[in-house]
């Protein structure tokens, strides 16, 4: 039976890590974006006031990189929870 401890400090953990780089790379992407476009990034992309290549850009530039934090985030607590634990959290232990 899987350590519900464990699972519970690690689905806390995880969560608390992925919300943290979440916000983190929302705030550099609006900054990078006003860097780069000179005007706030659209926020409702879609809203028929902002241009469909503007909405899209946006929205891939915005879910790769929000996803790809949030996955470092939670590879970089799960290296954590190895060297704390000794093992890997219930929910990434391979069968």
């Amino acid at each position: 039976m899987a350590d519900s401890g464990g699972s519970k400090l690690w689905t806390v953990f995880s969560l608390v890590s992925a919300l943290g780089a979440a916000a983190l790379a929302k705030k550099a992407l609006d900054t990078g974006w006003k860097a780069a476009t000179g005007k706030h990034p659209p926020a409702n992309p879609a809203d028929p006031d902002v241009q469909m290549a503007e909405a899209v850009a946006w929205a891939v530039v915005s879910g790769t990189f929000i996803a790809l934090a949030r996955m470092l985030a939670q590879r970089r607590a799960a290296n954590y929870f190895l060297k704390s634990a000794g093992h890997l959290p219930p929910q990434l232990q391979k069968d």
